[in-house]
């Protein structure tokens, strides 16, 4: 299992998947809002998402755990 992890602090503004789904190298998994900006959160390599940690509206910090990939 791999951890898809914030990288840097913000709210989250969209989730793009849920459990079950595949996810391929590349692909935006979560947006984060901050300063106004909207960061996408990309996987580095695909699995099929297990675990969704956080929901949109939540606040993140640096290196939270967002996903969870096997």
């Amino acid at each position: 299992m791999t951890n898809v992890v914030a990288v840097m602090a913000g709210n989250v503004w969209k989730v793009l998947v849920k459990p079950g789904d595949q996810v391929e190298e590349g692909q935006e998994v979560v947006i984060l809002e901050s300063m106004k900006m909207e960061i996408p959160i990309a996987v580095d390599f695909g699995g099929m998402v297990k675990e969704v940690k956080i929901n949109e509206g939540d606040f993140v910090n640096e290196e939270d755990v967002l996903i969870v990939l096997e």
